[in-house]
């Protein structure tokens, strides 16, 4: 596992995150053997949000991790999301961490991201909490999720400290990111500016992209991979996989982390055997050729 830089922060990470979204339905030793593989692949960055399993996801996190192991770990959470609305509400904020940390059993949070933006948002409200929380100790790092530039500037124009990631879902099958670039000035649909150009925003600002649902096609949907749906796409896996003697999983992340953004994709498995072929990923270096063969095979046509 390699590490890179995390935003602005002055910290490196591991290129590849561990998603804990799924594993509110775990027990504790199940937890603890899913954790012990992530760190056996050198993974110690650890993403939650407090709606995951209604806050159980961080719970048995929380019991399943010693005190020994929480200096040598990551955690990152979000908050934001609530029954019917979103909320970046300086009160939502700081309760929200609250009970991220009583859950989690730990003093501190490593990374915040508020997880789907605010059409309420107040940034000056939001550089309140976030200065709040950093100066008692409890979140040392922040950033944002589903953001475009216009948000992210917005609210980095009342924060005193940098905005390190940003989490946007992307992968194979979830490119619009990268189709409205290779389309720039054309009549299709995938010329069409989605996002605000928030691939090229994030680079040029040094703000981390961590690709969620990596593995996924439309919004939960489903998996791309062995799919019926997508045999082009398969095929194309199979066969360059099985050149450098790897699974379809790891080829998919390693897809993504052949882009220069240097992006930290989550992973959203907890299958042991699944999770060690996404982490396996940062030993893969594929070609440009082949990187545009599977763009292609997954649907997209080259201007």
């Amino acid at each position: 596992m390699y590490h890179i830089d995390f935003g602005k922060s002055g910290i490196k990470v591991p290129t590849i995150a561990v998603g804990c979204m799924r594993i509110s339905d775990m027990n504790e030793k199940e937890v603890s053997a899913f954790v012990d593989t992530a760190l056996s692949h050198g993974a110690n960055f650890f993403d939650h949000a407090d709606i995951y399993g209604g806050g159980k996801s961080e719970e048995v996190f929380g019991k399943a991790i010693t005190p020994s192991m929480r200096e040598n770990i990551l955690i990152q959470t979000k908050c934001g999301i609530r029954k019917g609305q979103f909320d970046f509400s300086y009160e939502h904020i700081i309760n929200s961490v609250e009970g991220s940390l009583r859950r989690l059993g730990t003093d501190y949070i490593d990374v915040l991201l508020l997880h789907r933006p605010d059409a309420l948002m107040e940034p000056e409200e939001v550089a309140r909490a976030f200065d709040c929380l950093k100066a008692s100790g409890k979140v040392r790092h922040f950033g944002v999720s589903n953001q475009n530039p216009y948000q992210m500037q917005l609210l980095q124009n009342s924060l005193d400290m940098p905005l390190c990631a940003n989490q946007l879902q992307f992968g194979i099958m979830h490119t619009p990111m990268i189709q409205s670039g290779v389309n720039v000035n054309m009549y299709n649909a995938s010329g069409v500016n989605r996002d605000g150009g928030v691939l090229d925003f994030c680079r040029l600002n040094k703000i981390t992209i961590q690709p969620w649902s990596p593995m996924q096609y439309g919004f939960f949907d489903g998996c791309f991979i062995d799919n019926d749906k997508f045999p082009e796409l398969n095929e194309t896996l199979e066969s360059i996989g099985n050149e450098y003697g790897i699974s379809k999983t790891t080829l998919s992340f390693a897809w993504i982390l052949r882009h220069p953004a240097k992006m930290q994709p989550v992973t959203g498995t907890t299958n042991l055997s699944r999770l060690a072929d996404c982490l396996k990923a940062t030993d893969i270096s594929i070609t440009r050729e082949e990187w545009y063969e599977i763009y292609r095979s997954a649907g997209n046509i080259l201007p």
